[in-house]
Parts: structure tokens; sequence; C-alpha cells
């Protein structure tokens, strides 16, 4: 035994040698439980190099090559909120813009447990085997308590992620409304750089904010379950009127009745809500992510909206008011930093915050009285 253990405060008087327990001095740690100090790496085992920092040419070309490692970096960079990285992410995306825009850019959301990433998969597997290439951007929700996220989608698409043709990038929400992540659009345009000509967003869940997600896809896809309730319910979520195509999941087994009657239900529906899309009639279908029944003709429905609204213009009329729009949004989000990172703005707030939760001051007399020390 080393000489480095101890026998338990808690052995017996008359234990013998054959008494196995043996105390071994443990690591000290801090607060958070990682060693206080790194433990020397054994001989033979030194951390290999560090990884070559890339220049923008490098992210460039390896995006455009379908290098993969490369890509899941160049969209790091475009995610980061480092200031450092704004420069060159931006240098990176001025230089792939013009390979991008070759996609077809598809939104799916649904409530909680309705099967959005079952779904996503059994329709990546079927656009592979059609011969395209799908990228699925899979947005987590950020804790509010630990601004964590588990990003487990690859583990929920267990074989679309080993496909070559398919590429999954999980990202956090990062509390922003709409439960799409800050630099979706941007990572969007990285992916179709790399030549991926199906891009699947899949998004947290159904809610008033969650209709930011239409803003910046082609197809609007809303997934529902059947006989979860009143079928016409979700006409007050203000989010039907938003959809593209409504798809009933889970139409297998017992079910595939039910979802029928959904369908139907939905579908006289919508002929009371004006179009998503104009000249483009929403209608529901059912589908069976288990059995893949039904998954074609999905795919059906969004290859028809395409052509479609291609052929009248409505498709490149929305994508530049989406590019508009998402100018917009950064300008605000931009202020919105700059504000509240202004070192007046920051040294005034608690004050100000303090007066308005106890009633002193009115909050819109508040609001001006910070904007003040901004233009000061």
């Amino acid at each position: 035994m080393s000489n480095t253990s101890r026998k338990p405060d808690w052995t017996p008087d008359n234990a013998g040698d054959e008494f196995a327990s043996r105390v071994v001095k443990g690591v000290e740690s801090r607060h958070d439980g990682l060693p206080a100090e790194a433990p020397p790496s054994p001989p033979g085992n030194r951390p290999g190099p560090r990884r070559r920092r890339l220049a923008v040419d490098d992210y460039v070309q390896g995006v455009r090559s379908g290098d993969r490692t490369v890509l899941a970096r160049a969209i790091t960079l475009v995610e980061s909120n480092a200031p450092a990285h704004l420069s060159t992410a931006q240098d990176v995306l001025r230089q792939l813009l013009p390979h991008t825009g070759n996609s077809i850019r598809v939104g799916v959301t649904g409530v909680p447990g309705v099967g959005k990433s079952t779904f996503i998969e059994a329709l990546g597997m079927h656009l592979i085997g059609q011969g395209h290439r799908v990228a699925v951007l899979a947005v987590d929700p950020t804790s509010s308590v630990t601004r964590g996220s588990i990003l487990g989608d690859k583990t929920r698409m267990e074989r679309l992620s080993r496909e070559a043709n398919a590429f999954i990038r999980p990202s956090p929400t990062g509390g922003m409304l709409g439960g799409v992540a800050r630099k979706t659009r941007e990572t969007m345009l990285v992916c179709e750089a790399a030549g991926f000509d199906v891009i699947l967003l899949e998004t947290v869940g159904v809610g008033q904010s969650e209709t930011m997600v239409r803003s910046m896809v082609d197809f609007f896809l809303l997934l529902m379950l059947a006989g979860a309730g009143d079928e016409l319910q979700g006409i007050k979520k203000g989010i039907m009127e938003l959809a593209d195509a409504l798809v009933i999941t889970k139409a297998d087994g017992d079910n595939v009745q039910n979802a029928a009657r959904a369908r139907a239900e939905y579908n006289k529906a919508l002929h009371l809500l004006a179009p998503a899309t104009e000249g483009w009639t929403t209608r529901a279908a059912t589908c069976s992510a288990l059995t893949g029944a039904g998954v074609d003709r999905v795919w059906e429905i969004v290859e028809k909206f395409r052509a479609q609204t291609q052929a009248s213009g409505v498709f490149e009329a929305r994508r530049k008011r989406q590019a508009v729009a998402w100018m917009r949004s950064m300008v605000e989000e931009h202020l919105l930093a700059r504000f509240f990172g202004h070192p007046a703005v920051q040294a005034a707030l608690p004050d100000v915050e303090a007066a308005v939760a106890g009633g002193s001051l009115p909050a819109t007399a508040a609001a001006q009285k910070l904007l003040n020390l901004l233009e000061s």
C-alpha cells in the first residue's frame, strides 16, 4: 500500500492487516469543484499544440471546400460575443456572401413534445436519400437561472448526425426573444456557402415571441399533435396564421384516425385565416416520423411552395425584406449594447431602477433621464 494512504478514523481497534479500507488524500479544490492547481501531466502525456489561429482566407477556403472542422469554427466565430471576433467574422461573411442564397430555408416549430427533432431527422434522412445536403440549426433554450444550455440535439438525431451530407449545429438562444439564437441568420449564410442546399431551423417551441423565426426563413412549418385538446385552440396563439403548412405528427398506430380528423379540422379553420404567404394556400397534412409515412408528402409541399413563389417573385421579395429587417435588428441590438455599456448609464442605473421600483420616479421619466446621460 502506498505511504500516501492511511486507515480511516473509524477503523475498528482490533482490525488487522486484512482490513483493506484506506483513505487517500484528495485534490484540493476551489468552490466550483475544479482543482486549485492543475496536476502535473504524466511523462509522455504532454498536451498537444494549440490549434492554429485561422486567418480570414483560411475560414473562407475551409468553408467553401466543405471542411467540417473549419465550418464549425467559422460558426463559432460568428456566434462569438467577443469584440475582438466581430471584425474577423464580418470579413469572413463578406467574402462568403456571394456564395449564399442557394438553399431553401425551412423553419420548424411546435409545442414541446410534438416531436420536432424526430421529425427533422426523418425529413433529413429522406432529403439525403434524394441527393440533398442538409444543415440542421437546432436552437436550445438557455436557462434563465444558470444561463446554460444542454445542446443535446445531436443525441436526438443519432442517424442523421452520422451522415456525411448532414451537418447539425445546436446553439443556445442566449435568452433572446423569439427562441432563435442571436446569430442564427449569419450561421445560415455560412452553411449555405459550405454547399448545404436545405437549411432546417428547429426552434425552441411555440409562443407569441416565437414568431421571430418567420422573419428569417422561406417556409414556416408548424407541427401539431392530434387529440391534445381543442384542435382550433391553436388559432388563439397567433402562430397558425404565420404557417405555410401544418403537419399533424405521430400519425401512426392507433393515432392514424385521430390525426386524419385533426387534419380535416385544421383545413376547415385555415380557410378563415389570411394566407401567410401571398398567393399560397396553407394546408394541413399528416405524417409519422416513426414509420416515415407522409414525410415525402411534406417535402413535396415545400418544393411546390418554392416553385410557385419563385415564379411569382414572392420568394425573392420576401428575402429582400428579411435582409433589411435583419439589418434593422442588428442596429437595435448594437444600440442597446452601447446604451447599457455606457459608463454614465452604468453608474446611474442602480439608483434609477430603485427609484422606479419604489414608485418615486415614473418609468418614462426614468428612461428619459438615462437617455439624456447617453446623449450628454
